[in-house]
């Protein structure tokens, strides 16, 4: 992996924030008691497209996938790759598997989608190296203090994981609607040009949202909402 200097931000070791919101509705709870351990990560050993679908197929992983729009979406889109999706947020879970159940007869149950009720690098380290074809960030927190930059997901330490996870080709999606992120993100991915080529042509190519990325509601509620301007990045790995 690619060194940095003394002092970089190069480790994630704990997951930061709160796990749980408002009580689930009982449809919601009922998903979570009978359907997430059925499609649960296992807690351990190695995380394989063969040990999860029985099958070797391309991977994609999703760190907090919220409420599972995007990753769902993806899924669908794609129904011969199997989706790993990590979010530490029990109603997000619990909207993903809501999605994954067929969304009350909107389409069929998702049979290529695996949850992980927790922190994302937990499961990105038991993947064998090179086994992701695709990997997604979307709307980190951006953890906006400079005294917490060191718990952004965009740091030295969990970009190596990044690099080292995904095959050669692989492709590493990141979006935010926070400015403060954005420059933080760059500076970051530039000590990283080795590991990854950023596939931009003009700058419109980070400003409009690419084809085959779906809209989560966070990124809908920070547009319409908030006024938020939201910037799309894709890497490429090297």
């Amino acid at each position: 992996m690619t060194a940095h200097k003394p002092g970089d931000p190069t480790t994630i070791n704990r997951l930061y924030g709160r796990s749980k919101g408002k009580p689930l509705r009982a449809g919601q709870q009922e998903l979570v008691d009978q359907l997430l351990p059925q499609i649960a990560v296992p807690a351990e050993g190695m995380v394989t497209a063969e040990r999860l679908f029985g099958q070797d197929c391309p991977l994609h992983f999703e760190i907090g996938f919220g409420g599972g729009e995007h990753m769902a979406a993806r899924a669908d889109m794609l129904p011969d790759h199997g989706f790993i999706g990590a979010e530490p947020f029990v109603n997000g879970v619990a909207q993903a598997l809501v999605h994954v159940s067929g969304d009350h007869g909107a389409h069929p149950p998702l049979g290529n989608v695996r949850i992980w009720h927790g922190d994302a690098l937990d499961v990105l380290r038991r993947i064998p190296d090179g086994s992701l074809s695709f990997l997604y960030l979307l709307h980190p927190d951006p953890w906006p203090k400079a005294r917490h930059a060191k718990r952004r997901m965009m740091n030295d330490g969990p970009v190596d994981l990044f690099a080292a996870k995904l095959k050669p080709g692989g492709e590493f999606r990141f979006g935010t609607d926070h400015a403060v992120y954005v420059r933080h993100a760059l500076m970051v991915m530039r000590r990283h040009s080795d590991q990854f080529e950023w596939l931009i042509d003009k700058p419109q190519d980070f400003q409009k949202r690419p084809g085959g990325w779906p809209e989560t509601r966070y990124e809908q509620k920070a547009r319409t909402v908030y006024g938020h301007e939201v910037w799309y990045f894709r890497y490429r790995r090297r």
